[in-house]
């Protein structure tokens, strides 16, 4: 039986009582632990009921927390008590205390419980007795030791590089949006657990690098540091009362950790145009630069920057004087097309990718609509 935190993240007040029964005919004290917490580190009550026991049992001989238990002085005994014979041992008032194993103690405690519903034992008294818990995000440990497993014995996953993984990353990210955007409760639990994945699986990758090796522990540190050197009025002693002074912040001690050269760098120039177009304009606004649109003829549109997409002049807008297209046709001129409106979008505190999405889910619907196909 593994311990784990409760609800609030705490440790309970004290003891719980599985079942109520006068102490006088002893007490059986059921001890459990977290095979996540380091060995040895147990809560103080659960030191005073082994010192004040009269008796210490395990059935597991190669429970992590034996060693540290005889080092303390304390004598454990292997054996496997039945329920009867652990209500026996009770008698005289006596207490015995059980160091639960990894899987629980399933049969002791039904047989216990057995014992007590018949009414014809006179039952010591029953606890269980949290010696350590789960703090949260105690089962990202799990996760750690079961990817170093799969790396190590799976085929197929001890074969795979940061390179062959990059696409999954790219389909994880798309799943998790779609969850996120359908309102699924479950797929999004499910799909964030599969990005988290990926960080995981290549975080243990980079463990084997030769030249600069890194471990999931490196890259959780990495973005600790991150976070407390960017929120200083949480962290530090600056204030921030509202949202645009957080960004603000933000924008600062990134700026002072990058020490880039243009606003553009770090931009990934691989996501998806629209999302790319919109990041672009938003780097240029927030910098204050008013850096008019490009067009397919490669002059800049008038009144079409950051701050103004030009939308009342769009009859005329990109037309040369007999009122021909002057931005051009096919890809590069609806390329610059899309751009301005991703550069609209962005302005309107829009997200075009989202927009786009939204829309083609319309129109995905209709065309289901148009076949006759339910949903």
């Amino acid at each position: 039986m593994n311990a784990s935190s409760p609800p609030s993240g705490r440790p309970a007040g004290g003891p719980a009582a599985v079942f109520e029964a006068p102490s006088a005919s002893g007490r059986i004290v059921l001890l459990t632990t977290s095979h996540r917490v380091a060995p040895g580190l147990l809560s103080w009550p659960a030191w005073q009921a082994l010192r004040t026991a009269d008796q210490v049992l395990c059935a597991d001989g190669a429970h992590p927390q034996l060693p540290y238990l005889r080092d303390a002085g304390l004598t454990v005994e292997e054996t496997s008590p039945t329920a009867e014979g652990l209500v026996a041992a009770c008698e005289g008032g006596r207490t015995v205390v059980v160091v639960a194993t990894g899987e629980g103690e399933p049969a002791l405690t039904d047989g216990l419980a057995r014992l007590a519903g018949s009414g014809r034992v006179a039952m010591p008294e029953l606890e269980l007795l949290p010696a350590s818990y789960d703090l949260p995000g105690a089962r990202l440990l799990d996760l750690v030791q079961v990817m170093d497993r799969i790396r190590a014995e799976c085929p197929w996953s001890s074969r795979q590089t940061h390179r062959g993984l990059a696409k999954y990353a790219v389909e994880e990210s798309y799943e998790l949006v779609e969850a996120i955007e359908d309102g699924d409760r479950d797929e999004l639990r499910e799909e964030l657990g599969d990005v988290l994945l990926q960080v995981v699986f290549h975080a243990r990758i980079a463990e084997e690098d030769a030249e600069s090796p890194f471990s999931v522990d490196d890259v959780a540190g990495t973005i600790v540091a991150k976070l407390i050197h960017r929120h200083p009025h949480v962290f530090g002693d600056a204030t921030a009362t509202t949202p645009e002074e957080v960004k603000a912040h933000w924008l600062r001690t990134k700026a002072d950790e990058k020490r880039r050269e243009s606003v553009t760098d770090g931009v990934p120039l691989h996501q998806p145009g629209l999302a790319l177009a919109a990041k672009l304009v938003a780097r240029a606004r927030t910098a204050g630069l008013d850096v008019p649109l490009p067009t397919a003829d490669g002059i800049g549109a008038v009144g079409t920057g950051p701050g103004d997409t030009g939308a009342e002049d769009e009859d005329t807008e990109g037309k040369d004087a007999g009122g021909r297209d002057a931005r051009g046709t096919g890809a590069g001129g609806i390329g610059y097309e899309l751009l301005a409106l991703a550069a609209r979008a962005e302005s309107e505190g829009v997200d075009p990718e989202a927009a786009l999405r939204a829309a083609a889910r319309a129109y995905r619907d209709a065309i289901r609509a148009a076949e006759g196909v339910a949903g």
